[in-house]
């Protein structure tokens, strides 16, 4: 006899659950249109009176705390919060009136039959029947594609809705979990950040005045163009940055998003005194100087239940963001019209990207071993390093450095100074903390505050002539060398030295638990040098044949075959479980979830593969041909390059060559970085050619590296002199890809046409 035991969970009644609700319909926001605008015409009249005579602080808060509380307390009337029970039943949220008016015809029906027992109401009942399921199914599939296009753009909810679907428990967005309170995470994050300040302060007495004095004269930086004064903006420019700006809502905002933004034409005038008021002024209200954190796990697959797998998100007022959004205009334009961007810092500029720092990094490394040169890749970590930033280190950089002066230094010093958060979580909310430190991630200037912050560490680096690439807070040193050049080692252990000095009087840490390095090149060459040196001033080389840098996994071969084995094991898991739910989708909505989870994870830094081998390329080739055959419905024995061209799909290896060859022309046309412009060389012949108005580029003579492939700077070059002229000569990047993407197209599948 065989015994056995399950343990099965029983489901547990629907709890109705109390929440306070806000329903907002359309007699409700004519109302509040309606209303709004003479109580905040008339607050800013007031205030028109009494600004008239002097200018103060107090004032200011006064007029915004009386607008922002207008706003609130108009909503409250018009539509106020209301206790509501909320079903938490299993009722599939797309049964509508018509499936359930078919549900109950069809359970009449089956009573029927089974009271009369006759073969013509039971062949009525299963018509009944077959019908109400076509229903229920086709109801199904409109409610998820109602999902999928109201959401294509946001991944993480189209991947929780898959989640959802397929029933995957290992995918589903993790939540945070009720042992944790607000209060835990805020006195968790603050510890982090003192922990962090004491420490360094422990460290910097050890420096000697004399090392951190000649640190900070290579980092010094000289400039005589000054910003002294923000400028205002007109209600043009303010429209247009709230008509592109997210819908997001935080806790602080006195409305919706959605709703200040339907009805900001009748409230412009008030919105837009706030904003040039505090830019004339050099003062931020103290309203907008409060964020709600919340805890972002930092990884999926980290444990919800340990603080530590958590970093703090900083959730800002709509409006603040509004003003951050105006100062990062005028302040880019400062920066970029006076060159003061760092060449090398790819993190949160236009053109510039994760793909084109590793494409500069990896072009580098593959014109060494070109040369049969070693390279060490070193991937430099900071802990919390956004939470950290010193507001006095911050200014003076400001002030000397970046030439900010007058009332738009005074702005900053107001933006900075009297910050306060909260963490919410679960619905609660903890004490309100004063921020002394860092800047806030989540906001619009913080970014940009970081990499200013950041700037001298290029000069740093340069003095000790070794190559770098900085994105945000990630630096990437390297350095080729011979084998037998000790001298070389040494330059770097002194970078590193004067790096870690740098960042201890500027209050970063160096984590070197998740800092690495790697050594690439021929592994007779790396054998020889790795039994040289076992650690970089206390850096300890990766034992691991790979490294992850910016999201894609380099070897040491620089062969890119682990990136590839990763990207096609998660590409394929996607894969499955949308073919558990392919039934209920139509080809439009399967097509933007395999775009979406697939598709982008082969595209991603695919110009890195433009000289992998065939053999390597194979497999994320048959990853799109399994994505075609999913969505097409065709058979795996059919022929795949029918199924290809009917999708009007791109190859791998052409998709590699048009990401090449619209980076190419970005460059050439101004809008790529300068550090990939400098890798291509327009042609230009010495005496007349009919060629020299042809557009071509000049072909660097070098000869095939040693590991990886071509560098960038020869495989763009020999592609891009390939394309007809009237691809070459497009004016517009859209004309270009189109020309483009038809030209790849026929030369791929110019056989099967």
């Amino acid at each position: 006899m065989i015994t056995f035991q399950l343990t099965l969970e029983h489901p547990s009644a629907p709890v109705n659950k109390k929440q306070l609700r806000r329903t907002l319909t359309d007699r409700s926001v004519s109302e509040f249109k309606h209303t709004v605008q003479p109580v905040l015409s008339d607050i800013l009249r007031k205030y028109s009176e009494t600004s008239s005579h002097s200018i103060s602080p107090n004032i200011n808060d006064h007029f915004v705390n009386d607008a922002l509380q207008a706003l609130r307390s108009t909503l409250d009337v018009v539509a106020p919060l209301k206790p509501k029970f909320v079903r938490q039943n299993r009722v599939a949220p797309w049964f509508n009136a018509e499936t359930r008016s078919l549900k109950q015809e069809t359970r009449k029906l089956e009573r029927e039959w089974r009271r009369s027992g006759s073969e013509q109401s039971l062949d009525i009942w299963k018509h009944s029947l077959l019908n109400y399921k076509k229903a229920l199914r086709r109801a199904r599939s409109q409610y998820y594609s109602t999902l999928i296009s109201e959401n294509g753009n946001n991944p993480r909810f189209l991947f929780s809705t898959i989640a959802k679907l397929t029933r995957s428990q290992s995918s589903v967005e993790p939540h945070v979990p009720v042992s944790l309170s607000s209060d835990d995470f805020l006195t968790f994050f603050d510890s982090k950040i003192s922990t962090i300040r004491h420490k360094l302060n422990q460290v910097i007495p050890t420096i000697s005045p004399e090392q951190a004095e000649a640190v900070e004269m290579e980092a010094s930086i000289e400039t005589s163009v000054t910003l002294d004064c923000f400028t205002a903006v007109d209600q043009a420019e303010i429209t247009s940055i709230i008509t592109s700006s997210k819908s997001s809502t935080c806790l602080l905002d006195p409305i919706p998003t959605r709703l200040f933004k339907e009805t900001f034409p009748l409230i412009n005038d008030p919105i837009l005194t706030m904003i040039n008021t505090s830019l004339e002024t050099g003062y931020v209200p103290q309203s907008f100087k409060y964020a709600v954190v919340k805890p972002l796990l930092k990884k999926p697959s980290l444990d919800p239940s340990i603080l530590a797998n958590y970093r703090p998100i900083s959730n800002l007022p709509f409006i603040s963001k509004i003003l951050e959004r105006v100062v990062v205009k005028q302040l880019y334009c400062h920066l970029q019209d006076n060159s003061h961007f760092e060449d090398f810092q790819s993190g949160f500029r236009p053109h510039h990207s994760t793909e084109t720092a590793l494409v500069r990094v990896s072009n580098d490394l593959l014109l060494a071993s070109e040369k049969g040169l070693l390279s060490i890749l070193v991937l430099l970590d900071l802990s919390a390093a956004f939470d950290t930033i010193d507001h006095s280190i911050l200014l003076h950089r400001l002030e000397q450095d970046i030439g900010i002066r007058g009332s738009a230094l005074q702005w900053f010093k107001s933006y900075l100074s009297d910050r306060y958060q909260f963490v919410n979580v679960n619905g609660h909310s903890s004490q309100c903390t004063r921020v002394n430190y860092g800047v806030p991630q989540g906001s619009v200037l913080g970014p940009i505050l970081f990499t200013l912050y950041m700037l001298p560490l290029g000069n740093i680096i340069r003095k000790h002539s070794i190559n770098f690439h900085c994105y945000a807070d990630d630096t990437q040193l390297y350095l080729s060398m011979k084998p037998d050049q000790n001298d070389q080692i040494e330059k770097l252990n002194a970078c590193i030295s004067d790096i870690k000095t740098w960042m201890t009087i500027n209050y970063l840490l160096l984590n070197p638990e998740k800092t690495e390095v790697i050594i690439l090149g021929p592994k007779n060459l790396r054998d020889a040098l790795s039994a040289q040196i076992v650690s970089l001033d206390g850096i300890s080389i990766a034992p691991n044949s790979t490294v992850r840098n910016l999201g894609v996994l380099l070897d040491k071969d620089l062969s890119f075959k682990a990136h590839i084995s990763q990207a096609c094991r998660t590409a394929f898991f996607h894969l499955r479980n949308i073919a558990k739910i392919r039934n209920i989708l139509s080809k439009s909505d399967a097509e933007k979830l395999i775009h979406a989870f697939v598709t982008s994870r082969l595209d991603y830094c695919n110009s890195l593969l433009a000289a992998c081998p065939k053999s390597s390329l194979r497999s994320v080739q048959l990853v799109q041909n399994a994505a075609a055959r999913l969505l097409a419905g065709t058979s795996r024995r059919d022929h795949i390059t029918p199924v290809l061209v009917s999708l009007h799909w791109l190859p791998v290896d052409s998709r590699i060559k048009f990401k090449i060859l619209l980076l190419t022309y970005k460059a050439l046309h101004g809008m790529a970085p300068s550090y990939i412009k400098d890798l291509i060389v327009p042609y230009h012949p010495i005496r007349t050619l009919r060629s020299q108005n042809a557009g071509l580029l000049v072909v660097p003579r070098i000869s095939q590296s040693t590991i990886g492939g071509r560098a960038f700077c020869h495989q763009a070059p020999v592609l891009w002199n390939k394309l007809p002229a009237h691809v070459r000569k497009a004016d517009s990047v859209s004309t270009f890809k189109v020309r483009l993407k038809t030209f790849l197209f026929g030369q791929a599948y110019c056989q099967t046409s």
